[in-house]
């Protein structure tokens, strides 16, 4: 993007701003909030986060060269050169700040927002891939990847910050995207990490149990979703999930245009599951009826969602629907590793109790009852305690066997978690599972006890290549373990 010199009343243009003290430099050099990354001419944003208050770092930013500070109070006897401006909600502001500086990029975009406990990372690729193909240029922001077009790089959250949001559609807009598809996550909505950008429309897929040790309670966690919702413009849309019974409470303060869609209720997208196995679905959608090789009833609402919003946005049925039916499975998303053995082996990112339960059931509507069904599953440490145990509950009573493993422990202890898991269990369900710590050997013997038409789900971690162990990240890749085992089985 090359060097950018800003000045400061341009960069402050429409922000509320409580104090200023107008110091000796007018502009900046560039832009922070992490005072890691001040240099000389930066404007320091000061913003209180879950683990740090920025405003503790005020001093040392303007040690490093910062000419500006953001900030929510006045902090000492700041040096006259300084330029000071006091904010109601440093936070919101950064995003404000971050879409100035960036010249308003998500002006120049349609900027789709994908929201919910589940289907959040599959509806932004399929979305992605549905319009690439409509011949349009697009962005994706999302927990796998980033794209600017077929350009991939890599994701550090599900979202971003607020800084690296708009530096992206600064990207995108830069090389002519006219679409940006982006996960939001129920974070990014309560931190702020969204303020600033402007959304051409919103879209709520579910609501399950997640991320209560952040929220503390289900009702914080709908209030951060609806949020989303509530601060849509009024030319944006706001597209829902009916079926979800928190779907309309989603739309109950939005400005946007409501749109509903859904499987079991009447809706303004309508679907309906003709037929299901392993090797796809037929869906009929509204008088016409479509073949995927998307797997399940979850990828079906996924695949509504794609064509709800490719309709909102008048794109033409006629020519949505075959592009819809070309769409590629997401990587780590139900993902069939391919072997030799006749074990039907898969790998899916399922992580909360109903992600868990979606895939679950959707092999049970398929399989034969003559095969045996193992499931290999943990949980994530430094996270939600509450739904450990009702992971191994949804587990046992879908499958044949059960192997709790070790998912990401963090900075926990695997064998703690996984006691938390077995805690939920009746000794019924205790007789069907089995402990094995180590990912790599719990994975292998789900594949040792299984026979020819068997199948092995492994689920948590999906596309992760990586297990995260006491704050490191280690090389761990699912489907590179069952290939390896399968690779070695041919050889023996």
């Amino acid at each position: 993007m090359g060097i950018v010199i800003k000045k400061i009343d341009d960069i402050l243009s429409g922000i509320n701003v409580k104090l200023l003290i107008q110091g000796a430099e007018l502009s900046v050099k560039s832009i922070a909030f992490d005072s890691r990354e001040v240099t000389e001419g930066t404007m320091f944003i000061a913003v209180k986060g879950v683990h740090h208050d920025g405003h503790q770092f005020i001093e040392q930013a303007i040690q490093k060269g910062a000419v500006a500070i953001v900030c929510e109070k006045l902090s000492g006897n700041l040096p006259p050169a300084i330029t000071v401006v006091v904010v109601k909600d440093s936070s919101r502001v950064l995003g404000q700040i971050a879409s100035a500086w960036y010249d308003h990029p998500s002006e120049k975009l349609r900027v789709i927002g994908i929201t919910g406990t589940n289907g959040k990372t599959t509806t932004v690729f399929l979305l992605h891939q549905l319009y690439t193909a409509l011949g349009y240029r697009a962005g994706l922001l999302s927990t796998i990847e980033n794209r600017i077009g077929n350009h991939k790089f890599k994701s550090t959250h599900t979202t971003a910050d607020q800084i690296q949001i708009n530096k992206n559609m600064k990207l995108m807009a830069d090389a002519g995207c006219a679409y940006c598809f982006m996960e939001v996550s129920s974070h990014a909505i309560v931190q702020d990490r969204i303020s600033g950008v402007k959304f051409y429309g919103a879209v709520f897929t579910n609501i399950t149990h997640d991320h209560l040790d952040y929220h503390q309670t289900f009702s914080n966690y709908i209030d951060a979703k609806k949020k989303f919702f509530d601060e849509l413009p009024a030319d944006a849309f706001a597209l829902t999930n009916i079926d979800d019974k928190n779907g309309m409470v989603m739309l109950q303060n939005t400005r946007g245009k409501i749109s509903t869609y859904g499987i079991r209720s009447m809706a303004d997208f309508k679907g309906k599951i003709i037929e299901s196995s392993l090797e796809g679905i037929e869906l009929k959608i509204g008088k016409v009826e479509l073949w995927s090789r998307l797997v399940g009833k979850f990828n079906a609402y996924n695949l509504l969602v794609a064509y709800a919003v490719a309709v909102i946005d008048r794109q033409k049925p006629e020519e949505v629907l075959p592009v819809l039916s070309a769409l590629s499975p997401v990587e780590g998303r139900f993902q069939l590793v391919p072997n030799k053995s006749g074990i039907i082996a898969i790998v899916d990112y399922a992580h909360t109790p109903d992600a868990l339960q979606n895939v679950l059931e959707t092999i049970q509507n398929v399989r034969t009852g003559n095969e045996k069904l193992i499931t290999v599953v943990g949980a994530g440490g430094d996270r939600d305690i509450q739904k450990r145990p009702v992971l191994a509950q949804v587990a046992c009573r879908l499958s044949d066997h059960v192997i709790l493993t070790s998912d990401n422990p963090r900075t926990e202890d695997p064998d703690v978690i996984i006691n938390d898991m077995i805690g939920g269990l009746d000794p019924a369900m205790k007789r069907k599972t089995v402990k094995i710590t180590d990912r790599t050997e719990a994975i292998k013997t789900a594949c040792m006890i299984s026979m020819s038409g068997d199948i092995v789900l492994v689920a948590g971690k999906g596309h992760e290549a990586y297990q995260e162990v006491m704050g490191v990240r280690h090389q761990f890749d699912d489907r590179e373990v069952l290939m390896n085992f399968f690779n070695q089985l041919e050889t023996e």
